[in-house]
């Protein structure tokens, strides 16, 4: 890839903003969403720090502070959660940890019957002088059992109003937790 510079030397981007995240899977996701606003997403695939907190914003935003430090270029990142009713609101900010420890099917084996859940994603718009969140949840169910081949917790989460997963349903970014936050971020990047 030809990559550009200013006359000091510095590296012009090739894309309005970049996605800081090491999960391919967002990336193409988001990359898809903000193309039908007119924005042009880089990809910087980097492990960040997560903290542990119970709140997905302040995850989000340290997210999103250890990615300017990396890069120091406009960004943004993004945390979500699944919430499941029954549970608690388990595993919520721990959604990453725990489906890489018992996956979905460990979810499955946890479940009652109230299968009432939700998904939450927060992105972060961060560059040199502050940072913008936009939070959007899609309410939904957890199926009986993994159905589809989507990634994540896409195979058992079936949103509202729908009779299939996220993984089963072409549309998937039309009705996403992502595709909200990013529309978002997207009207306000857009008019900035």
């Amino acid at each position: 890839m030809q990559r550009s510079y200013d006359s000091q030397g510095n590296r012009i981007p090739d894309w309005d903003v970049a996605f800081v995240t090491s999960n391919v899977n967002k990336y193409e996701e988001a990359e898809k969403i903000l193309a039908e606003f007119g924005i042009k997403l880089g990809h910087w695939q980097r492990d960040l720090i997560e903290i542990q907190d119970d709140s997905l914003r302040k995850i989000a935003v340290q997210k999103a502070q250890d990615a300017y430090n990396q890069i120091e270029e406009p960004l943004i990142v993004e945390d979500d959660g699944l919430f499941i009713d029954s549970l608690s609101g388990f595993p919520g900010p721990f959604s990453s940890y725990v489906f890489k420890t018992i996956g979905n099917n460990g979810i499955l084996k946890m479940i009652g019957d109230n299968r009432d859940a939700q998904f939450v994603s927060i992105i972060v718009f961060r560059d040199a002088h502050s940072y913008t969140s936009f939070e959007s949840s899609v309410t939904g169910t957890i199926s009986k059992n993994i159905q589809g081949e989507g990634w994540g917790y896409d195979p058992i989460f079936v949103p509202e109003n729908q009779k299939k997963t996220y993984a089963e349903l072409a549309e998937k970014n039309k009705l996403s937790h992502r595709y909200e936050s990013l529309k978002k971020f997207a009207n306000w990047f857009n008019n900035k």
